[in-house]
């Protein structure tokens, strides 16, 4: 009897950052290279073999797109990695800028069950620290609703929803200022010359924001303000 073994752990960083980078799309070469930091060669070589294992559609120069098998595997990698960010969070205090390195490093050294049993552990999370959604056991995911802070309008109430992750100074800077998930914010001045976003918080204290700093935060409209 065979056994199918799981794909290894560069299949599972390379599956997972098209989805990241790409979602339903085709991914390019340069796009996967700069979200892994590896040599434009080093993606052509590994798409050629990922569309041997029939995890992606891959035409050289069209850039690569999942199969409903890639995208399988890359959703079960998204749920395990934004799992653990979350219990060691929650579980082991690690802060919110450290759990994203922290959790690359272990997601390939557990298994699915661990996976599942990390899930009942924290009550099923829908979301990470960051805000993320995390995928259900079966692959689903709800559409996120949250669009970024700098294409807010002026005068509008929103509820921060989630902030990416792949600049820790940037969330070390967010958390001191308590501009974190949950947190509901006025948009007072959205400059077109700059990019820079004026919010304040509840406490009517005033942020104003860098256009590298509003495009990391993501935002929706306050159920008050759709009222």
């Amino acid at each position: 009897m065979a056994i199918t073994r799981p794909p290894s752990a560069s299949v599972g960083d390379y599956v997972k950052a098209i989805w990241e980078v790409a979602g339903s799309e085709a991914a390019s070469t340069m796009e996967v290279a700069d979200k892994l930091s590896v040599a434009p060669a080093s993606v052509t070589n590994m798409f050629t073999r990922l569309r041997e294992r029939g995890l992606v559609k891959y035409e050289r120069y069209h850039g690569a797109s999942l199969t409903q098998a890639g995208r399988a595997e890359a959703l079960r990698l998204v749920r395990r990695h934004r799992l653990i960010e979350t219990f060691l969070m929650q579980q082991l205090g690690y802060s919110w800028e450290d759990v994203h390195d922290e959790a690359e490093r272990l997601e390939h050294a557990v298994s699915d069950e661990f996976t599942d049993r990390l899930a009942e552990l924290l009550g099923h999370p829908d979301r990470d620290p960051h805000g993320d959604l995390i995928p259900a056991k079966d692959g689903t995911m709800p559409l996120e609703d949250a669009f970024p802070l700098s294409t807010s309008m002026e005068g509008t109430q929103v509820e921060v929803a989630k902030i990416s992750d792949n600049v820790p100074e940037y969330l070390s800077y967010l958390g001191e200022r308590g501009l974190m998930p949950g947190r509901t914010i006025v948009v007072k001045e959205v400059r077109a010359l700059d990019g820079v976003v004026t919010v304040e918080d509840e406490e009517g204290t005033s942020h104003s924001l860098g256009s590298s700093l509003a495009d990391a935060i993501f935002v929706r409209i306050t159920p008050e303000e759709q009222a």
